[in-house]
């Protein structure tokens, strides 16, 4: 006669199905290579930009995700940083980098593959990214730029509203 299970072993079996997706397996996501597809460092009015300033500099930086299909488990994700201190004649330093990373995604459920492309995987990259800007604006003469770590979540969010109101547009 077969014991029947507590209700601990029950939940734990029913918690061991959902996490394993109903296949058997665990989602699972991997890093199988990450790099610097571009980068740029521009230092236009040197050596008169690396003179001590009275006043620091106003320092914009955009950042964008984008991602590519490579097959139907491999995807390149894109982590875009534009950085510049200054404007104009008084422009110290534009940088713009391409960081990317090819991830599988494995046993993931559908509704978890966009929220696992545009935030976990730049999630991931950004510590790298940043520190190649910081390197970068370092190796060109100022202090290293460390930018704030980024609420990926909410640039999907972001995003997602975005593409709702231009499909409510279009509609």
């Amino acid at each position: 006669m077969a014991k029947k299970p507590t209700k601990k072993e029950a939940a734990a079996k029913e918690a061991e199905a959902a996490a394993t997706n109903g296949a058997g397996e665990a989602p699972s996501l991997n890093v199988l290579a990450q790099y610097i597809k571009d980068l740029s460092f521009e230092n236009p009015h040197a050596p008169h930009s690396l003179r001590p300033r009275e006043n620091s500099p106003e320092i914009n930086i955009n950042i964008n995700v984008n991602a590519n299909p490579l097959s139907e488990t491999d995807f390149e994700v894109e982590l875009k940083l534009e950085a510049n201190a200054g404007e104009g004649a008084d422009q110290m330093f534009n940088v713009e980098l391409i960081y990317a990373g090819v991830f599988r995604l494995t046993n993931m459920p559908e509704e978890a593959v966009a929220p696992a492309i545009l935030i976990e995987c730049p999630r991931l990259l950004f510590p790298f990214a940043r520190q190649v800007v910081a390197d970068a604006t370092r190796n060109g003469g100022f202090p290293p730029l460390m930018i704030d770590p980024v609420d990926f979540a909410a640039l999907f969010q972001q995003r997602m509203a975005e593409e709702q109101v231009k499909s409510q547009m279009t509609n």
